[in-house]
């Protein structure tokens, strides 16, 4: 099952690679957000993230939406968090 997981924009750290640092449930990772950069994102704002790129930009209240209905998944999501965690490399 593949899952688009909310995460928050902390800063950009690669302007010219579309590269910024997220925090997904506590996991501060960097993320490619070239798919949302017309937009127009910044510090704050919220993406759903998929396989270490942010597919959309979202809001506060269905990232937090999102995030209760992915913790009702119980293994799954916690499955996909182990996940980041064991891929986190900084």
């Amino acid at each position: 099952m593949c899952l688009g997981i909310p995460g928050q924009i902390i800063e950009m750290v690669d302007d010219a690679h579309s590269t910024a640092k997220v925090d997904v449930s506590g996991v501060k990772r960097n993320v490619n957000v070239a798919l949302v950069r017309l937009e127009g994102i910044a510090p704050g704002d919220w993406v759903l993230i998929h396989v270490g790129f942010a597919m959309s930009k979202i809001n506060e209240y269905e990232a937090q939406e999102t995030m209760k209905a992915l913790r009702l998944m119980g293994d799954v999501y916690t499955d996909e968090l182990k996940m980041l965690h064991a891929s986190q490399i900084e």
